[in-house]
């Protein structure tokens, strides 16, 4: 099958061209305070999983404190996409940083003093993931209110896009090291204002009346049953959502717990940890230049192939590669998830009308990540049962005909950039 590609215009071709969207004064003023944000963001993880190991912590432990973080996300996202409808983006994007800058201050003092117990940090990062729960639809939703250029967006979602690639490449590698050096206090202290600084950008936005009105004056029920009936009627969504959410399950939940464990064993600990996730996300940051200024006529092709990729890390590891490979793996799985990324976001902001985006981006947050928690709680037990090679080689060869399958469905492997908006 060819995968054709739509090049925009050859004026556009141009960095400068490409690089136009910061000419669009909320999109620079939003896209600074994000990227900000997220380089805390991106060191938090890897402090949070040293400091369960290093506090004596078991593989086991570490799966249900990473659990703890995901599930609230799942139970928030549905309420946080009607909320995003009806009062803004902006509103529930800053309720979430000042939520989740709290909890990480919180979080630092505990380790500082030495009185975080496993319970401790398993009700703080639950505590995080409803700050990320409300965050997550919001940001969907709020891309085409930051663009007054329409024809600018898809450049917007690859440069915030880039902003995330780049912060896995400085986030993990600075962690692992300042962790190793001062311990994750000190990381989780930098996250915390971090936070601060995305809320102060957050403040300076100046965004259309819709965004900051309600979306509807029926009960909540009301409106997540209708935006449910929208999400259901687009398989091209629900399709890859259903994709997205046994990969989270099956490959990705696995490998965030027993990567650290294998790390620990095999490769180094942090140091060599930080390292994998750093050149994942230098393989993101690729990606997303690649992608700057491009649009696939078939996004959603394109992006199952990319999704691939993911396979490799994991198959790396089960493979008891040495760092180098598995370095390796987690630079090409970088750069699918920079085109798995930016073409998901961009597509579902041009095919789902402005007044459902809220919802039926919650929909899809939410189905991709409702089976996490699952994945995170039960990776431990399983490796300690059959190993984690064997949970690892399973996730690498499930990504791989998962892969196949989707891109054997019409409505994903056909369906054309030009074909939006849905009615």
């Amino acid at each position: 099958m060819a995968l054709q590609t739509e090049r925009i215009p050859a004026p556009r071709r141009r960095l400068g061209d490409r690089l136009a969207v910061l000419g669009e004064r909320e999109f620079r003023w939003f896209f600074l305070g994000y990227t900000t944000s997220l380089i805390g963001s991106s060191m938090a993880p890897v402090a949070v999983a040293f400091a369960v190991l290093d506090g004596g912590g078991s593989g086991t432990d570490l799966g249900w404190v990473m659990a703890a973080r995901i599930l609230p996300v799942v139970l928030v996202l549905l309420a946080g996409g009607v909320i995003t409808d009806r009062f803004g983006s902006r509103r529930s994007m800053l309720g979430s940083d000042v939520l989740r800058g709290l909890v990480q201050a919180l979080f630092a003092a505990l380790l500082a003093v030495g009185h975080a117990p496993v319970w401790a940090m398993t009700a703080l990062v639950a505590a995080w993931g409803v700050g990320e729960g409300l965050f997550m639809p919001a940001f969907g939703a709020i891309v085409p209110d930051l663009v007054r250029r329409k024809e600018l967006a898809a450049d917007a979602n690859t440069l915030l896009g880039l902003s995330r690639s780049v912060s896995t490449v400085v986030g993990p590698a600075a962690a692992g090291l300042v962790t190793a050096t001062w311990g994750p206090a000190v990381v989780l202290l930098a996250d915390a204002v971090t936070y601060g600084i995305g809320v102060i950008a957050l403040a300076g936005l100046r965004l259309p009346r819709r965004a900051a009105v309600a979306a509807g004056g029926g009960s909540m029920v009301r409106e997540l049953r209708a935006g449910w009936s929208e999400f259901a009627s687009r398989p091209w969504l629900w399709i890859t959502t259903a994709q997205m959410g046994l990969f989270n399950l099956l490959v990705w939940a696995p490998f965030l717990v027993l990567g650290p464990l294998t790390a620990q064993r095999d490769l180094g600990g942090a140091r060599a940890w930080g390292l994998v996730m750093g050149v994942y996300g230098a393989g993101a940051v690729l990606g997303g230049l690649l992608m700057l200024g491009r649009l696939p006529a078939r996004p959603l092709a394109v992006a199952s192939v990319a999704a691939l990729g993911w396979a490799l890390p994991s198959g790396a590891l089960a493979a008891g590669a040495a760092l180098p490979w598995v370095a390796a793996g987690a630079l090409v799985a970088g750069g699918g998830s920079a085109v798995c990324g930016t073409l998901y976001s961009t597509t579902t902001q041009k095919w789902v009308p402005a007044e459902l985006l809220g919802r039926l981006t919650a929909f899809g947050v939410f189905g991709s990540f409702a089976l996490g928690p699952l994945g995170l709680a039960v990776a431990g037990p399983l490796a300690g049962r059959w190993g984690a090679d064997t949970v690892l080689l399973l996730g690498a060869v499930w990504q791989l005909a998962a892969g196949a399958v989707v891109l054997a469905v019409p409505a994903v492997r056909q369906r054309r950039w030009e074909e939006g908006p849905d009615s």
